[in-house]
């Protein structure tokens, strides 16, 4: 039986911890808080996803060395920002060959690396070792066991194909790629694209301007991404197009609703008080438009974003610039 490590427990860890059950591995959590552990041992984990009545073969622990111990594949699902912290204190415990798995979608504050660069760097992990798995994965729809899809990527297939059979159930389906570059630029661009998506609707904007946000800004994570090297083919797929109408539009997406509630005047902190968990989004946008600046891609929505979350204006001061923004340079 595959020996599966899942270091952290939040909504997406919980549900890809019921997944990895579900395909028939036996799954050991890590958990920062021990009242956390305790409600996973005990078959739900109240904190986030209390509906879901987990597997037996699910298990959680709050020592990163013993979650560890004996893993034949790893998966990191912590707040981005965190990850190199983390790695710090307890990636040494990752077992020598082992796929690392990264459940994670931004770009880290400083360096502008993506998830998968980071570990590699932090926890000295091979390249193709390094596995991104990505999709219109909305957790709260996993739990119920809803039917969706993911993308997993590795620079080697083998790699991909272990981890793909490591997760495939009647209701999560996995498909493999190697385009690691195409899926991260995807993941994390697509969180801040949410956002403004989120604003419009806040705002008491229809499904015309929705759309033209999401469409708009799958340009800008496809040049991006292009100009990172990317597979063009992956914007078109479960990991570009999929994930970014699931994420932009759903109620159960973090960044949509943070979005949501800037839109209708709320500061950052009141609405980062109001949710109460990480939003990648609002984490990653700044060094996402960092990254395109160094890369000269121009990304007219990721900069509002950022003119809200860390400049300071209101949605309703963006909302307008971005709307009329000199576009005659611009393809459609």
């Amino acid at each position: 039986m595959t020996h599966v490590a899942v270091m952290g427990s939040g909504n997406w860890g919980t549900a890809f911890a019921a997944i990895l059950a579900d395909a028939g591995c036996r799954v050991t959590m890590w958990a920062r808080r021990a009242e956390t552990a305790a409600a996973i041992n005990a078959g739900h984990n109240a904190g986030y996803l209390p509906e879901l009545d987990l597997p037996e073969a699910v298990r959680a622990t709050t020592a990163p060395d013993e979650a560890l111990e004996g893993a034949d594949i790893v998966v990191l699902v912590v707040p981005s920002q965190t990850l190199r912290d983390n790695l710090s204190q307890w990636g040494g415990h990752i077992p020598s060959g082992a796929p690392v798995v990264s459940l994670m979608k931004g770009v880290e504050l400083g360096t502008t690396m993506r998830m998968s660069q980071v570990i590699a760097e932090a926890g000295s992990i091979e390249d193709d070792r390094v596995v991104v798995l990505s999709g219109p994965n909305l957790a709260p729809e996993i739990a119920r066991k809803q039917p969706a899809a993911g993308v997993v990527a590795c620079r080697d297939m083998a790699t991909a194909e272990r981890v793909a059979a490591a997760c495939a159930t009647p209701y999560f389906r996995p498909y493999t790629d190697t385009d690691v570059v195409g899926a991260e630029v995807c993941g994390a661009t697509k969180n801040v694209v949410a956002l403004a998506s989120g604003m419009a609707e806040g705002m008491g904007f229809g499904d015309n301007t929705k759309a033209t946000i999401i469409t708009r800004g799958l340009a800008e994570t496809t040049r991006l991404g292009l100009a990172l090297g990317a597979d063009p083919q992956t914007f078109m797929g479960l990991a570009g197009v999929g994930d970014l109408i699931a994420t932009c539009m759903s109620p159960l997406s973090r960044n949509h609703s943070f979005g949501v509630r800037l839109g209708r005047g709320m500061t950052v902190e009141q609405a980062a008080a109001e949710m109460r968990q990480t939003t990648e989004g609002v984490k990653s946008c700044e060094s996402i438009l960092t990254l395109a600046k160094q890369h000269d891609v121009d990304m007219p929505i990721c900069e509002q974003v950022v003119a809200v979350i860390r400049d300071g204006h209101s949605a309703s001061e963006v909302g307008p610039r971005l709307m009329s923004r000199d576009l005659k340079a611009e393809k459609r």
